[in-house]
This record gives structure tokens, sequence and C-alpha cells, in this order.
């Protein structure tokens, strides 16, 4: 028999800008960007998400003008492509294929580019069917959400829900580059506003104990929809994944440890319990309190900790709870908690959950008690932190 071991590294670099009106005539952001190594106009194809263009009326007309005015530099090969936004985005394949077949009829190649205007489901979306077409056009993230801008649009994951599991096809395909613009929350509604706030507790409460501390203090001028304040959760929630993304490495999720997954295995079963009416982002604080109370009744963190966490995610207008944790199988068994092994599936047959050990730092487990995780459930119901306490589960 014989062997030959290939090995090589891949080095993988892109941008993730900070800006305001992208498509503002006197911005050149995007157009620096737009580059080719044969030195032509960068052909573009640009995909909007539907609710952007509910928001943002004359986005359209904004965008067809900044093409006209870099049109030494820049081509948009056609008008903008509309899709449809939300979670049902990743649900079907329709969008996935007509990106495709546009970027065929328009003779993209693997110098051209496919932007991506919306939220992180559209941008999953788009860039699956980017990183299909010609193993990779290269892919311009602009994110629209909170949640997009400060998580989902900054990686280098593209997710679709299939077979009744969130993100069950999906690619690794880092983008060529990623511009957020501030702009665009302005515009978003308050549910949207505040979705991306639980990716900014979850990295703070097992990484980064004093933004943390900072998150508590500021949540009322979260609800109270502060640009300012905003603005530095953006930027620092999205700094902490990219360095978690760059020094874990694991950057592919080879393995089993995903620490930005804290509070995501209840978080994505919720979502799918509530067939996508609850959003992520309220999924995941969902998620989160309830792996925080768990780690407070294993000794993790103390009670001042969770009341802390609990609080402050309230304060921010984010839910704790919800009726779903009611929601019992066949067995009597909190219907959640298949998101479990949906989870130890989805990981590669080893689970691997992170927990808060102590507040601000992290530990990986490989094991959730049944019975304590159906104790932390009943006391996420019970709203211990307010005076109207709901169902108990036995």
């Amino acid at each position: 028999m014989k062997t030959i071991q290939q090995k090589f590294a891949v080095s993988f670099s892109y941008p993730v800008h900070f800006t305001h009106n992208v498509f503002d005539l006197e911005n050149s952001l995007l157009a620096d960007t737009l580059i080719t190594t044969s030195g032509k106009t960068a052909r573009t194809l640009v995909v909007i998400d539907s609710g952007i263009i509910a928001a943002n009326p004359n986005l359209i007309a904004q965008i067809n003008q900044w093409f006209i005015k870099y049109a030494e530099r820049v081509e948009l090969v056609k008008p903008p492509m509309i899709v449809p936004g939300g979670e049902n985005a990743k649900n079907g394949w329709s969008s996935v294929r007509e990106i495709m077949t546009c970027a065929g009829l328009e003779h993209l190649d693997r110098q051209s580019y496919i932007i991506s205007i919306g939220g992180g489901a559209v941008l999953d979306m788009t860039g699956f069917a980017a990183a299909l077409v010609h193993r990779g056009i290269r892919l311009i993230r602009l994110p629209s959400t909170v949640l997009a801008q400060d998580d989902a649009g900054v990686g280098i994951k593209n997710g679709m829900n299939d077979g009744g599991a969130k993100n069950f096809a999906g690619t690794f395909a880092p983008p060529f580059a990623v511009i957020n613009d501030l702009n665009f929350l302005k515009t978003l509604p308050f549910q949207e506003w505040i979705n991306g706030v639980a990716e900014a507790f979850k990295v703070a409460i097992i990484s980064d104990i004093k933004f943390f501390r900072w998150l508590c203090e500021h949540a009322d001028s979260v609800k109270d929809r502060d640009q300012e304040v905003m603005e530095r959760i953006v930027y620092k929630t999205a700094q902490l994944h990219l360095h978690h993304i760059a020094t874990s490495g694991d950057p592919f999720e080879t393995g089993s440890a995903r620490p930005l997954d804290f509070g995501h295995w209840a978080g994505h079963r919720l979502e799918l319990m509530s067939n996508f009416t609850l959003g992520h982002g309220a999924g995941v604080a969902i998620g989160i309190a309830i792996d925080s109370t768990y780690a407070m009744l294993e000794g993790r963190i103390t009670q001042n900790d969770l009341t802390s966490i609990i609080i402050a995610i309230q304060n921010c207008g984010l839910p704790v709870s919800s009726e779903l944790l009611e929601r019992l199988d066949s067995n009597g068994v909190p219907d959640v908690l298949k998101g479990i092994e949906q989870f130890r599936e989805h990981l590669g047959g080893e689970l691997c959950i992170t927990l808060p050990n102590p507040l601000g730092s992290k530990i990986e487990v490989h094991h959730m008690d049944p019975d304590l995780l159906k104790q932390a459930i009943t006391l996420v119901l019970r709203d211990t932190f307010s005076d109207q306490p709901t169902a108990v589960i036995s």
C-alpha cells in the first residue's frame, strides 16, 4: 500500500467596515472595495431584502445613481434583485436558484461580485448561492439589522434550513468584504432593533465581564433606541465574534466546541417550535436564560450573576421566557429539550455546550443533567424576577 499525505494551509483575510450612508455619492468605500485583478470594471449583481425596500423606498434609486457615479470602476449587470426577507428566505430554494440562474445568464465569473443587502437570513441564502456558482463568486455583505451587523453578517457561515432543522445545509465561505452601514439600523422596527443585542449578551457573558457590565448599565438606552449606544454594541460584539473566529483554532468548526453557540441549542429549537414566529434574537435570549439558570444551579455563577443577566436582558426589551417552554412531548418531557439532541447531531455526535464559569468566562460541558435542566426551565417559566408566576413543569 502507498499513501501520499496531502497537507496545506490557506490564509483568509477580509475587511469589516463600519460606515454611514454607503450609497451616498460622495462615499467611495464600496467602489474601493469592488476591485478586480484584471483592472476591468467590477461586474456586480445586487440582491436586496424586501424588508429593506419597505423601510427605505428610495434605496434602489440611490443604488442606481451610485453605480452611475462610479461607472468607470463598477458595473451593475441588471437592476437590483429583490428577494423575500425574514427566516423564510432560508426555508426554500427558489431564491437560491434564482440568484444562481441570474449569475449564469449575466455571465458572472469568479472576479465578479454579488452584493447582498439585508438581514441575516437573506445574507445566508445569498451567500449560499454565491458559494455554489463557479465554486465561489466574490460576496460583499451589507448587513441591515443589528443581528446581522454584530453576528451573522461578519462570520464565515452560510446556512439553509431543511429537513426540519435549523441550518441543516450550508457552506463555510468567508466573504470578500463586509460593510456595516449603521444608518440602516435607524429604520428597523423595534423587534429587529433589539434582536441582535441577544448576541451581544451571549459573547459578553462568556468572554468579557467589562462589556457585560456595560450592557447592564446601558440596557435602558437600548430600549430607548439610543443610536450611539447601539453603534458601540454592534462594533464591540462584531469585534468579539471576529476575534473568536480568528483565534479559536477551529474557524470551520471541525471540532465540537462552539462557544459562539451559547444559548443556541434551546434558541434554535424554540424557533422551530414556533414555526419561526419567534425571532432568532428572542430565541437566543431565552436560551441564554435557560443555560445561565442551569449554570447557577450547578454553582458556576452566583444567584446575583443570574439576576443581573435576566434583568439586563429584560430591560433591553428581550424576552427571557415563552409559553413554548410549557409544551410537553408524549412522554411528558419538555419539547424544547429535543434541541439538545438536535444540537448534538449538528456538532457531529459529541455534545458540547458552553456555559459561563464564572461570569465573563466559559467552560465546555459534554453532558447536561436532564433533571437539572427541567428545574432550570421551571425557574425560567416561573419568572422569579417578577410577581407573576407562570406554569411549573414537574
